[in-house]
């Protein structure tokens, strides 16, 4: 039995609302040291340091030596002057622009309480975030938590059935995929650099607030394995994912073939381009093609790498000299025949259990929009 869900439960700390902040991604100001932000962060967080990471490793160590005092004195000498003077320019840029923003460090302790006075006495009167990053962190991973327990309905079905493009077009889709930037497969990388673990998770759970936010009160989500490129799905929600119910799209294989072609053959050759230009752009996609079979070449068997490799290089070959992609198929369809089709039917076989719908992508989409309604959405 799934309990009813409030989102806005125990989003309040010392004033501050939680909630409000990730849904309506209001404009943080993270004074913690670029290691620590790059560790994970919020999407709506600037990193405006009070210390660079040298000097916060320098200060630590005096803390532990010599205690908080002398820590103090010395992070005063070390953002001192036209340091100190050009970190407060910035703080007071990004509060101007921002007004309805706030200051946090990791635990809403000394950091941002000295950024918050240094403001104070140059003139603006900004707030903070009681707890600071651990608390906001703290609330968005017991939201995820929460959001776990809603009903799940998961999309199966073989490599290039729009599984994706279908998440997307349903208000209750959750694009897992699309969080973590990257597609789930040895060709899923995306032009966007996956971010740390933490920054995945604190994604998600903005993602999840949102749609609760919006009257959403079930899930649907692609049946995902945990592992998405270097990012894993939380233990909660991937646990609850193992016991959903499973509609799968049962497409032919010649309209898969063509969404693929599309999506990871002609999409990414014009993305690669438009990021790069077209020399550069071109080179950089003829390495994540390269890249992605050679992740799978253990697995596909030396001989058949060998041969698809083949194949994959007169494609290029071909698709330079005429910008015409076609001869992607001859290593594409053999792929998808002979590894994944293999792979994903070997998965499901083991749900077979949880599947309650099959059909094409226009029926399973039917059905999950008349599911939608049995929940109120």
């Amino acid at each position: 039995m799934v309990l009813p869900f409030n989102p806005r439960v125990n989003s309040r700390a010392n004033g501050v609302d939680y909630h409000r902040i990730l849904v309506d991604d209001i404009p943080l100001i993270d004074v913690r040291a670029p290691v620590e932000f790059a560790q994970g962060a919020f999407p709506c967080a600037q990193n405006l340091p009070l210390m660079l990471d040298s000097e916060r490793e320098a200060v630590g160590i005096c803390y532990k030596q010599h205690g908080q005092d002398a820590a103090i004195k010395l992070g005063n000498e070390l953002v001192y002057g036209a340091v100190r003077e050009a970190r407060l320019a910035a703080w007071r840029e990004q509060c101007a622009r921002y007004p309805e923003g706030y200051i946090y460090c990791f635990r809403g302790g000394l950091r941002s309480h000295i950024v918050q006075q240094w403001l104070h006495e140059s003139g603006v009167d900004y707030p903070l975030i009681e707890g600071g990053y651990k608390a906001l962190r703290t609330f968005a991973m017991k939201a995820t938590e929460q959001a776990s327990l809603l009903p799940m309905v998961l999309i199966g079905g073989n490599t290039g059935s729009g599984k994706t493009r279908m998440l997307r077009e349903l208000a209750a889709g959750i694009d897992l995929e699309g969080v973590a930037h990257h597609r789930g497969s040895s060709f899923g990388r995306t032009l966007v650099k996956q971010s740390s673990q933490i920054d995945f998770e604190n994604r998600l759970a903005v993602d999840l607030l949102k749609k609760q936010d919006r009257g959403i009160r079930h899930w649907f989500l692609e049946d995902e394995g945990r592992i998405i490129g270097s990012n894993h799905l939380p233990i909660c929600f991937y646990d609850q994912m193992q016991r959903a119910p499973v509609a799968v799209v049962d497409d032919p294989f010649e309209i898969r073939v063509v969404r693929l072609q599309e999506e990871y053959i002609d999409l990414m050759r014009v993305e690669f381009e438009r990021a790069y230009g077209r020399d550069l752009g071109w080179d950089n996609y003829v390495e994540y093609l390269h890249h992605g079979l050679f992740a799978i070449r253990k697995r596909l068997g030396m001989e058949r790498y060998t041969k698809l490799k083949l194949y994959l290089e007169q494609a290029l070959i071909q698709q330079r000299e005429t910008r015409i992609s076609d001869g992607h198929l001859a290593w594409l369809v053999p792929l998808l025949q002979e590894y994944y089709d293999p792979m994903y039917r070997y998965q499901l076989e083991k749900k077979a259990g949880r599947i309650v719908f099959r059909g094409n992508y226009s029926e399973v989409k039917d059905y999950l929009l008349a599911t939608s309604q049995t929940y109120g959405d």
